[in-house]
């Protein structure tokens, strides 16, 4: 069989536009001559419109190709590519006329040879730098893309290449027809120029960058715009190429996207380190979970611990106090402060309310935060966190501050938050120790048995819009199934459900994981899409390479009677719409979280929306579910799943749960055990 090499379009379009370049030159050359020795004109203007436009298209090709091959550049680099192509351009503009204000009112600057090589290789640099910078916008603007946006887009591109063949119309004069397209290509532009999503994603360092690229870019494209009027009207060229309306469409085009860049960028300088910090509160909370391993100690959680909490409040000081074995309080971590200014601060708080308030003993510690002032001439105000495990109070977190009500609601919930997973890293490590001395294996699963029963909601958040009821059951003594709540204000709540890979007490630890990540992100308020991006980043760092986990989540208003969801690679959600009586699975496309670890998991979020009505059911589930089998290896299946539904519609929440599972130890068979972790989540809507 005839092996036929594929065609390199990069070199075949570079040759060919360099070619179309010499083309025109050339062209145009043969009309000075023709002038000079007054010959008959025997080349048509048409010539170096078809030239020029074979030239657009041939350097469209080339950067097309070239930025597509190269698809693991970040924004960043793709904004300096437009940036550096610019200041090229900008360059050589600068260069001749400064070569031309050498010359003076000489014989050479008079000639037109010289003259209008350099005005087409003016017109060329500006031809490339205008349409890499459009196509490097196009990979910004299609960052995260909607199919409105895409089709958006291939309009332009329609439009774009209409403005090349005008100049067969108008001749490149600037009437009326040429002002009204460059003002159509003007405001279509600027409608295209509003999708800045990628944006967000700079850390503050990179925007500052950007702003300075954007900066170059806004004034090369000045320069050079005005650099190109200079030539209109002129004597030098004998067919103009510059007045052209692909070119003024583009000028628009690079000019106002930038410009929208710039302000955007410049604008989102205040909050992108609240971004920053709240990606890395999810970090640390990651690694407190995952902080405890057989063979170390509780240092290195109380290490985090006071590290991650000092960062989130932006303490400028702090100490953890912990009682050892005989119940005497010791210093184990201190940040930024001498143990005689602590001393002072210790006796100080003390006969201070509401510190003076602290009772070791009391059973509710675990829900009490101590906030307050301190009459101190250097710190001002202070909270401290008591530590529980097992019921019983093991220690105090301190972080104290220079400024009066230095700590707000949410430093306070972060703070709460990273305590009480470090308490439970630190159960955690003692019940393991306790249970490796006795009865290694029995007891860790009877300890991570317990971990996953505490990680699993003892309520679930809701209103009186609907009614919840979940349940779930481990295949072993753990598994690695999850579900939670979170009211997020008094009508809209997050749901999310999820099924970590493998079973047993890794699958157990990893659900871990996912809990506190979850609970550090639902602060943000994300949008689903948001949410599963930045669940990924956090877990893509602690996850081993062979796990993942497959979730779903849910925004439910209950105000607008809408549900927003996104789904990583998760079971389908199961809709009773109770208008038209009928029942059927949604879907949407996703990924499992931890399968792909990079920026371009994005590219494998959907967002997808529906509504609800009074007497709707909403039923969630894990893959545990549908793949129960029966005592002939038939698994209970999706379809048998939606028909139970049917017939239990017109029941409650819970009791619509409690008779699906009932249906599913009726078809397994009591005596059988489940082959995976199942969990179940029944919403029903209220009338």
């Amino acid at each position: 069989m005839l092996n036929i090499p594929r065609p390199n379009i990069g070199k075949i379009s570079v040759l060919v536009a360099i070619l179309a370049w010499l083309a025109l030159l050339f062209v145009d050359i043969t009309r000075i001559f023709e002038t000079v020795n007054r010959l008959e004109p025997n080349m048509a203007p048409q010539v170096s419109y078809v030239l020029e436009i074979l030239f657009f298209i041939t350097v469209y090709l080339f950067y097309n190709y070239s930025i597509n091959k190269n698809d693991d550049l970040d924004f960043l680099d793709l904004i300096w590519r437009g940036a550096s192509t610019g200041l090229l351009a900008t360059s050589i503009a600068l260069f001749i006329n400064f070569f031309y204000q050498m010359l003076g009112e000489g014989r050479l600057a008079a000639d037109p040879l010289l003259r209008n090589f350099f005005y087409h290789v003016n017109f060329a640099m500006i031809t490339l730098f205008l349409i890499s910078c459009s196509l490097l916008w196009k990979h910004l603007i299609l960052y995260q893309k909607s199919k409105r946006v895409v089709q958006q887009w291939q309009a332009f591109e329609i439009l774009m290449l209409i403005s090349m063949f005008f100049i067969f119309f108008n001749e490149n004069n600037l009437d009326y027809s040429f002002l009204f397209g460059f003002v159509f290509l003007a405001f279509f532009s600027a409608s295209l120029s509003v999708n800045l999503k990628w944006i967000p994603y700079l850390t503050f360092k990179e925007k500052w960058k950007s702003i300075l690229f954007f900066v170059i870019i806004l004034v090369s494209t000045a320069y050079l715009f005005f650099e190109l009027l200079s030539y209109s009207g002129s004597n030098l060229t004998f067919v103009n190429l510059t007045d052209n309306l692909f070119l003024m469409g583009l000028f628009a085009f690079v000019f106002i996207y930038s410009l929208f860049s710039f302000l955007v960028t410049l604008f989102n300088l205040p909050t992108s380190s609240v971004f920053e910090q709240k990606l890395v509160e999810a970090i640390n909370f990651q690694r407190l979970s995952q902080s405890i391993k057989p063979g170390q100690d509780e240092t290195q959680v109380l290490d985090i611990l006071i590290d991650s909490s000092m960062s989130a409040a932006y303490a400028d000081a702090g100490w953890l106090e912990l009682l050892d074995s005989d119940d005497k309080k010791v210093i184990i971590q201190e940040r930024f402060i001498d143990e005689d200014i602590r001393e002072e601060l210790y006796e100080l708080m003390s006969n201070t309310r509401p510190f003076s308030e602290f009772n070791w003993k009391a059973s509710d510690n675990d829900t009490r935060k101590y906030q307050g002032k301190i009459p101190h001439n250097i710190f001002k105000s202070a909270i401290m966190m008591p530590l529980m495990v097992n019921s019983k109070t093991i220690g105090r977190l301190f972080l104290i501050k220079e400024v009066k009500d230095g700590f707000n609601k949410e430093m306070i919930n972060i703070i709460n938050t990273f305590v009480g997973q470090a308490c439970i890293s630190v159960e955690n490590y003692r019940l393991l120790n306790e249970a490796i001395k006795n009865e290694r294996y029995k007891e860790e699963l009877k300890i991570a048995q317990r971990v996953q029963r505490s990680l699993l909601p003892t309520e679930l958040h809701h209103n009186e819009c609907f009614e919840i009821s979940g349940f779930s059951e481990a295949a072993d003594e753990v598994g690695g199934d999850y579900y939670e709540t979170k009211e997020i204000s008094s009508n809209l709540f997050a749901i999310i459900i999820g099924d970590v890979s493998g079973k047993g007490t890794s699958a157990a630890f990893n659900m871990s994981q996912m809990k506190g990540i979850f609970h550090s992100l639902v602060q943000l308020n994300p949008s689903p899409g948001e949410f599963l991006a930045k669940a990924n980043v956090a877990l893509s760092q602690c996850l081993e390479r062979n796990h993942f986990i497959t979730t779903a989540y849910y925004l439910v208003n209950t105000k607008i009677k809408k549900i927003r969801y996104s789904r990583a690679g998760h079971c389908p959600t199961l809709f009773y719409d109770a208008s038209v009586e009928s029942c059927d699975y949604l879907s949407s496309d996703g990924l499992g979280l931890g399968i792909v670890r990079s920026a371009l998991y994005e590219n494998y979020i959907h967002e997808s929306e529906f509504e609800f009505e009074n007497d709707d059911v909403v039923v969630l589930f894990t893959d545990g579910i549908i793949e129960a089998k029966n005592e002939s290896g038939v698994e209970f299946g999706y379809e048998r799943l939606k028909k139970t539904l049917m017939g239990l519609h017109h029941f409650g929440a819970e009791e619509i749960q409690k008779k699906i599972l009932e249906h599913i130890y009726g078809f397994v068979g009591q005596s059988n055990m489940p082959d995976d972790d199942f969990s179940l989540l029944v919403i029903k809507f209220n009338p």
